[in-house]
């Protein structure tokens, strides 16, 4: 999703890297400090952490915040620190600010009582319904971006989960490449205005390819 601009966050753990490798690999638990190696590590973790997920949370289950504390614990907590606890630091990306440290408490309980009461479980009998309620939940997840790392994947894990609800099969996101890349970045912005049209296409669009598959 582009290279995060990160300032005023010097002598955080949330801030700090691996020795030698340029301000590139956070620090982390292995002490890995080669990027695809990694990137390896997280994308194994999540493998695992998505088949636990799914056998932990059933058809009816109302996603809360503290489920999505538990859930970025759960995947990188044998990697970073502060991994299930809310960013301490100010991140963008390409040029779009996120919420600040001090009000993702607050934006993560109004998230939780209004959007994720609204939309989960994600039980709806609309095609439409279900569409939305991925692309509200999705995006305003995204907004807030409450963790150091990892926002994007774990939004696209709970988004995979609301569809087993919905009994769709595994969300394939491998086709938001290139242009539809573009497009995905344009739907989230649009959401700050409230618009989840954009995203809804996203969605839209993933679920066609999820079904093909």
């Amino acid at each position: 999703m582009g290279r995060i601009n990160r300032y005023d966050t010097s002598g955080m753990i949330e801030d700090q890297y691996e020795p030698g490798t340029h301000k590139r690999i956070l620090k982390n638990i292995p002490g890995i400090r080669k990027k695809k190696e990694l990137e390896s590590f997280e994308t194994n973790e999540l493998h695992r952490t998505t088949n636990q997920l799914i056998r932990t949370y059933d058809r009816d289950h109302r996603f809360t915040a503290q489920d999505i504390c538990f859930m970025h614990k759960l995947w990188l907590g044998s990697i970073y620190e502060w991994a299930g606890r809310y960013r301490q630091v100010m991140i963008s990306k390409g040029g779009f600010p996120f919420a600040p440290p001090d009000q993702i408490p607050r934006l993560m309980h109004e998230f939780e009582q209004g959007v994720l009461k609204s939309y989960t479980p994600c039980v709806f009998r609309n095609h439409n319904k279900i569409i939305h309620a991925l692309a509200v939940v999705h995006v305003e997840l995204t907004l807030i971006h409450p963790f150091r790392e990892g926002n994007g994947r774990l939004a696209r894990l709970i988004a995979t989960l609301m569809g087993l609800q919905a009994d769709l099969p595994f969300l394939d996101f491998r086709g938001i490449r290139e242009k539809r890349k573009e497009a995905y970045f344009a739907a989230v912005r649009a959401g700050m205005a409230q618009d989840y049209a954009l995203m809804e296409d996203i969605f839209t669009y993933v679920v066609s390819r999820s079904l093909e598959t």
